[in-house]
């Protein structure tokens, strides 16, 4: 699978070259970023509408199309596939290939305190 995104990274880099006329992946990626990761969005909505519906061949259509739309909003960025798999290898290495970092670590609780005036009296 990795060849193929890598391929198809590849396709998205000469589409940004390309004038925005010359096909659907080079209208998109000379769109706003904000059109690109909007693209992103909806198609991780369609994938999750799809499963949550048991469509199981439109699951991995819409899946197919949110790899395509994240794929150029790498490009957009600057991101590679290949930092992408560094990551992935990260990771696995430190917690197994099916775990998923935390995104930050939990606050401590702190106790809360009303304000003087909501205060109980008694």
């Amino acid at each position: 699978m990795a060849d193929s995104i890598d391929r198809l990274f590849r396709a998205v880099q000469a589409a940004q070259g390309a004038k925005p006329s010359s096909s659907r992946t080079a209208r998109l990626v000379h769109s706003d970023r904000a059109k690109i990761a909007k693209k992103v969005a909806e198609e991780a909505t369609e994938v999750i509408i799809e499963a949550m519906d048991d469509h199981h061949d439109n699951v991995v259509r819409e899946s197919a199309d949110l790899v395509y739309n994240l794929t150029v909003l790498w490009a957009a960025v600057g991101v590679t596939p290949g930092e992408v798999w560094k990551e992935m290898h990260r990771r696995e290495q430190l917690y197994g290939i099916a775990e998923k970092l935390a995104k930050r670590p939990p606050k401590a609780r702190r106790k809360r305190v009303p304000p003087e005036g909501l205060r109980k009296r008694g």
